[in-house]
C-alpha cells in the first residue's frame, strides 16, 4: 500500500490526499507534529518537506509531482492533467503560480493569526498524530513557535504582506472565472482546481477538508473576520463550492 507522509493540517498535504481519494487509490496515511516531520519526511525518503508519497518506483517529495503521480496511474476519465503538451503547460503554470505564492503566504498568514491560540491550535493541529508526539508538541509549545517563527520567517510586518498577496491570488483566480468558464483551464475539473482550492484552504477553512478545521465561531474574532471576507470574495466561493462538489 502507498504512505503518504503529513502534517494533517497542511494544505499541501491536502492536496495530496485529495489526488489520492478522488480515484480511490488506496494508501495509508502517517501524520506527524511539525519539527518531527522533518525527520519522518527523510526516514521515508524525501526530504525535509511534506508531503512525501512513498510508491513501488520510489518516494516522492513534492505535492506537484504526487498529483502528476497519481495522475499517471489513474484512468484517462478522471484525469486532471491535459493530454496535449501547451495544454499541459499551461495548468502546470497556473499550479506553479498557486504553489509558489498562494501556498505559503497563505500558510503564513494563518500560522501568524493562530500561534497565539495555543489550546485551539492543538486541538485542530494535532489530529491522528501518534500521542507521544502530540505529548511533545504541548510541552515544548514555546520551542514550537520558536521553530515556526525561523521556518516561515515570521517577521514583523510579514502579515500584511502576506495578506495582500493572498488577496491578488484570490483576485488573479476570480479574473480567470470573470468570462463564465466553469473550472480554471477547460470544461472540467483538472489540477490548477485542485491546487488552488487545496491552498486556498487555509483562509476559506471548508468544512470538507481532510481533517476537521476550525470554523469561524470557534475562531478570535480578527481572525474569524478574515476568514469570512476570503469565504465572500468570489475566489473564496469558488474554492468553497469545489470542495463541496469534488471532495
Amino acid at each position: 500500500m502507498l504512505r503518504l507522509i503529513t502534517i494533517p493540517i497542511s494544505h499541501y498535504c491536502e492536496k495530496a490526499r485529495w489526488a489520492l481519494e478522488r480515484v480511490g487509490m488506496p494508501y495509508r496515511e502517517e501524520r506527524h507534529v511539525q519539527g518531527i516531520h522533518r525527520l519522518a519526511a527523510r526516514r521515508a525518503g524525501g526530504g525535509p518537506t511534506v508531503p512525501v508519497l512513498v510508491t513501488p518506483d520510489g518516494a516522492i517529495g513534492e505535492s506537484q509531482e504526487i498529483l502528476a503521480w497519481v495522475d499517471g496511474h489513474t484512468p484517462s476519465e478522471h484525469r486532471l492533467f491535459p493530454v496535449e503538451p501547451d495544454a499541459r503547460r499551461d495548468v502546470e503554470r497556473l499550479c506553479r503560480r498557486f504553489d509558489e505564492e498562494l501556498g505559503p503566504r497563505g500558510r503564513r498568514l494563518m500560522y501568524i493569526h493562530m500561534l497565539a491560540q495555543r489550546e485551539l491550535v492543538l486541538q485542530f493541529n494535532d489530529e491522528g498524530v501518534p500521542a507521544w508526539e502530540d505529548r511533545t508538541i504541548r510541552y515544548g509549545w514555546p520551542l514550537v513557535v520558536r521553530f515556526l517563527g525561523r521556518a516561515l520567517d515570521i517577521r514583523p510586518g510579514i502579515e500584511s504582506e502576506d495578506e495582500a498577496a493572498v488577496w491578488r491570488e484570490l483576485d488573479y483566480v476570480a479574473g480567470l472565472l470573470a468570462d463564465g468558464r466553469p473550472y480554471l483551464c477547460g470544461e472540467r475539473f483538472g489540477a490548477a482546481d485542485l491546487t488552488f482550492a487545496a491552498l486556498a484552504a487555509s483562509v476559506v477553512m471548508p468544512p470538507e477538508y481532510g481533517v476537521p478545521l476550525p470554523q469561524p465561531d470557534v475562531l478570535p474574532p480578527r481572525t474569524a473576520a478574515l476568514v469570512e471576507r476570503a469565504r465572500a470574495h468570489p475566489a473564496g466561493r469558488y474554492a468553497l463550492a469545489l470542495f463541496a462538489q469534488h471532495r
